[in-house]
């Protein structure tokens, strides 16, 4: 074999390369479902608030917490609805992963992200407008959106592992 002869064929096998590789790294291994996704995230947004609002409304009536529109400064009360509203966070947050079509955890964080946007919104509303407690509770259900949301999704790839 000539040189020319290796030349041609060093450019001919790395044109079929480059076509091979064009071709691999344009397919999807997943199909877009965004109406999947979104209905996810949504499902889990209406557990977290649904759960929250039901509880706050049991406890307003049993009397554990004043009534509406006051404000409540026990750090007891704060500390209870911190906790429910956590667990609530996860089961959420859980539930977005295992109905999301793909990529479980990415919804369960995406729900994580609208959790701490709306609260982050909240915080500030309440702390500089509005006296309905001390400042740390706000504070803290932003601070915790985004690790329980993580927590939800880890659980869902637990329960998928098994």
């Amino acid at each position: 074999m000539t040189n020319k002869n290796v030349y041609r064929n060093l450019i001919s096998s790395s044109a079929f390369a480059e076509k091979m590789t064009t071709q691999i790294t344009k397919t999807s291994t997943h199909p877009r479902r965004p109406w999947q996704s979104t209905a996810a995230v949504l499902l889990g947004f209406f557990a977290v608030v649904a759960l929250s609002i039901g509880t706050d409304q049991a406890l307003h009536m049993l009397e554990v917490y004043p009534p509406w529109g006051q404000p409540m400064y026990e750090t007891g009360d704060n500390l209870l609805a911190l906790a429910y509203r956590c667990v609530y966070a996860v089961i959420g947050s859980y539930i977005a992963a295992r109905f999301a079509p793909h990529a479980p955890m990415r919804h369960a964080l995406a729900l994580g992200v609208v959790g701490f946007v709306l609260s982050l919104a909240g915080a500030i509303a309440t702390i500089t407008t509005m006296d309905l407690g001390p400042d740390w509770y706000p504070i803290a259900i932003v601070l915790t959106a985004l690790p329980c949301a993580w927590l939800g999704g880890v659980l869902d790839r637990r329960n998928a592992e098994r």
